[in-house]
């Protein structure tokens, strides 16, 4: 499945809740996301513009697997997931295959949905808390992505095509 989506970097957490209640979303998440990211030795998976991904919410974990397509308008990716029953076990099995975690983070997270548009206010926690809290729209196309950033008082400029690592670059070239 092609993930399609763009970051909206300093946000108000406030106002951007507010406008997307008033437009109808609903909000169907709120809480902290531990995210492990796999690779080789070799870092072959990043050098091949692709993650290996392991996340838990509290209630539930996911194995993802993204390879990266295009940065132009939006971020678009290929996307496989995958609920897991297990998480140690599947930490076990991705460590057999010569897999290491390579990076942890965590977040905080809200999610609304309207019109299958999903919305994701992040923040992140621990080492990176540096990160001021940002929007994620993932929609079916790049012209719903800039629709809804219009309807919530962004312009197509604010809609960044960046991946996690392009976010921690801006902001670490900032400090």
């Amino acid at each position: 499945m092609d993930e399609i989506e763009v970051k909206i970097i300093e946000i108000s957490r406030e106002q951007t809740e507010r406008k997307l209640l008033s437009l109808g979303a609903n909000k169907v998440s709120d809480r902290d996301i531990e995210t492990l990211f796999y690779d080789f030795k070799d870092g072959s998976i990043r050098k091949a513009n692709s993650l290996i991904r392991l996340r838990n919410d509290g209630q539930r974990s996911i194995l993802t697997f993204k390879k990266l397509m295009d940065t132009r308008e939006a971020k678009v990716a290929n996307e496989y997931e995958v609920l897991v029953s297990d998480l140690e076990n599947m930490k076990k099995i991705l460590e057999s295959l010569g897999l290491s975690a390579q990076a942890r983070m965590r977040k905080h997270r809200t999610s609304y949905v309207l019109d299958g548009t999903r919305f994701e206010l992040d923040k992140y926690l621990d080492k990176y808390s540096y990160i001021p809290e940002f929007l994620e729209i993932e929609a079916r196309n790049v012209d719903a992505i800039y629709e809804f950033a219009r309807l919530l008082g962004y312009g197509i400029k604010d809609c960044r095509p960046w991946t996690t690592v392009d976010l921690i670059n801006h902001y670490s070239t900032e400090k």
